[in-house]
């Protein structure tokens, strides 16, 4: 059976309209008797028509002022303290005019009946308003499960007032570390110092703790979390009052961390002079633009005004969504860049010179390869392929075009590499490298970073999957290390390095420290509002933590250099790796090689030749 609640809220807005008015019209009327009444002291008061046209003057003045203050078009349950005042704004009015109608028409209207009115109409009026209102949140806040807000700034208080009035969330109490805010009320809500927290879970039992604070820096904003990640409950995040007001986002828009909390760690701010090097004013060309790195390489160069940007990619969704995205991109921040969207294979030498000609590419950045290290182990042959025949002819495209800056985007997995995948993203430095050598207008450039954060083949996603399904979360080794980067800050790094490079140069990013695997899915686990544990050690907890064994050609710990022999630049961030090289005509004997035994699919041969001390190549057992 419908409630009351229920039926008056899914009534047509007309017919609320018309029951608000009667009720009003009744009460104004109800309240003028009642005054007069209790002027006089009797119950029955017999009235004239001087006395029934001043009335019913003040009746139609008061429904019209109404009207004109939009007390009809307000929506009871959402009314707040502004619609309340213009009901006072009304009855005053109304009572002014029983005043002047009482002395233009002649009626018997004492002069205290219009005080005695403004009372009993603004409690006839305004408190079944009030009444319903109070009356709905507290039915369907029944229905909203608790939170508690941390922040009690200008973002907490907007947050504050956004879930009072929406259906999601019952805000129950606001947490703020600032002493001066302890005690303060903000919307009914009480600010409490973050002592009070356990207090607070034990009286309210909040499902989550939302942030409300975006004024602090980055390192501020890491150690707040880093102190609230052992708090037991899920936390969330707002978006900032900025990104609000551009459309980004909206007050309500409860979601999960920023995946660079999770990271521990503050990204330099880029160099503009080094980041708009390469691509103003240029022609900028990205091979595999649909994936994780290469999308945000089109989000990052776009943003520094290029004549063109070349979309190249494989897969024809992952261009679509890309191609869509940079559209509206282009149109909201009005650039006069052009986007051409190609699809094709970075094996084709021909459609690759084809569209590098056509379109006059100056810069190219090879984002384009095959990096799933099981994947590659599988399919080894169309590996190699990809990712060396691949780079090869792209480099050759850009020779034959002369494209003027040309940079592969590599992975620590090249360094001393265990798996077919980093052997050949190695080769394809060499190959590069080797190409450097001749009498070119390209400068090759090799910029090689470890794991991002949030792309595509990130253990992030695959933790908060298995964590929302309950678990098990799964590690392949309790000791296993990854160095990890924002995709953002990646892309800018290869940018600027593709501008400071020097012809054959492999630049390496500073990642930071690395980062346990273990470590990150428990810190996961803890920020989604849950204990982790093991089998072998406890089973006391929410998520279990289960171990898989290392995957084939899969390392426990990366590494970015090679040998020892490395230099810094001028940027903090990156450094100039100084390796071995293999000339023009060993080269060109290994790549010969290399294509015969793919063509054979002789895969034992392939693992042979990438066993050189320039490759280092050691697979797994």
């Amino acid at each position: 059976m419908r409630s009351p609640y229920s039926f008056f809220r899914s009534a047509e807005r007309k017919n609320k309209r018309i029951i608000t008015i009667a009720y009003d019209s009744i009460a104004i009327a109800i309240s003028l008797y009642l005054a007069i009444a209790i002027r006089l002291g009797a119950t029955f008061v017999p009235l004239g028509l001087d006395e029934v046209a001043s009335l019913g003057l003040t009746l139609v003045a008061t429904l019209y002022c109404f009207t004109k203050l939009g007390m009809y078009r307000a929506v009871l349950r959402y009314m707040m303290v502004p619609a309340l005042g213009n009901i006072f704004l009304a009855v005053l009015i109304s009572s002014l005019i029983l005043a002047l109608s009482g002395f233009f028409f002649q009626s018997f209207i004492p002069r205290s009946v219009p005080f005695i009115y403004a009372g009993l109409a603004v409690l006839t009026l305004g408190g079944p308003r009030i009444l319903i209102r109070s009356l709905f949140h507290y039915y369907y806040r029944r229905k909203k499960p608790n939170v508690l807000i941390y922040g009690a700034g200008a973002t907490g208080r907007n947050l504050a007032t956004s879930l009072i009035q929406g259906d999601e969330y019952h805000p129950v109490a606001i947490i703020d570390d600032d002493s001066l805010k302890d005690g303060n009320i903000i919307y009914g809500l009480r600010v409490h110092h973050s002592r009070d927290f356990a207090k607070l879970k034990s009286l309210y039992e909040p499902k989550k703790l939302l942030i409300a604070i975006n004024n602090i820096s980055k390192g501020e904003r890491l150690r707040l979390l880093d102190e609230l990640s052992h708090w037991p409950i899920e936390i969330q995040s707002v978006p900032s009052l900025e990104d609000i007001a551009s459309g980004k986002g909206n007050p309500t828009e409860i979601k999960d961390l920023d995946i660079g909390d999770l990271l521990g760690r503050a990204p330099i701010a880029p160099e503009p002079d080094l980041m708009r090097k390469n691509i103003e004013n240029k022609v900028v060309m990205i091979t595999g633009a649909g994936g994780s790195i290469g999308s945000e390489l089109c989000r990052q160069i776009l943003v520094h005004n290029p004549k063109s940007i070349i979309l190249f990619e494989l897969n024809e969704y992952n261009l679509y969504k890309i191609d869509q995205e940079l559209r509206a991109s282009i149109k909201r921040i009005k650039s006069s860049c052009t986007l051409i969207s190609c699809l094709g294979s970075v094996q084709n030498e021909n459609r690759l010179t084809n569209i590098m000609r056509s379109n006059n590419v100056e810069t190219v950045y090879h984002s384009a390869a095959y990096k799933h290290v099981p994947l590659v182990e599988e399919n080894i042959v169309e590996g190699i392929r990809n990712n060396v025949f691949g780079t090869l002819a792209c480099a050759r495209s850009a020779i034959s075009t002369g494209v003027e800056h040309f940079t592969l985007i590599s992975t620590d997995k090249a360094v001393r590499p265990t798996n077919i995948m980093g052997a050949s993203k190695r080769l394809a430095e060499l190959v590069l490298q080797s190409l450097a050598e001749k009498d070119c207008k390209t400068v090759f450039t090799m910029v090689r970073f470890g794991n991002v954060l949030g792309s595509s083949g990130s253990v992030v996603p695959l933790f908060k999957k298995q964590i929302r399904r309950g678990g098990p979360v799964t590690v392949t080794h309790p000791d296993i290390t990854r160095y990890f980067m924002l995709i953002p800050e990646a892309a800018q790094l290869v940018i600027q390095a593709s501008a400071m490079a020097k012809n054959g140069q492999v630049f390496v990013l500073d990642m930071g420290e690395p980062i346990k695997i273990l470590d990150l899915a428990k810190r996961m686990i803890h920020l989604m509002g849950m204990q982790s544990y093991e089998t072998e050690k406890s089973e006391i907890g929410d998520i279990e933590i289960q171990y898989t064994g290392l995957r084939p050609g899969e390392k426990l710990y990366e590494e970015l250099l090679i040998g020892e022999n490395v230099e810094g630049s001028t940027h903090p961030k990156i450094m100039v790796a100084q390796e071995d090289k293999l000339d023009t005509q060993r080269m060109s004997v290994l790549v010969s090689d290399l294509d015969d035994n793919c063509q054979t699919y002789d895969v034992d041969a392939i693992k042979n030749i990438l066993n050189i001390p320039e490759i280092n190549y050691k697979p797994t057992k």
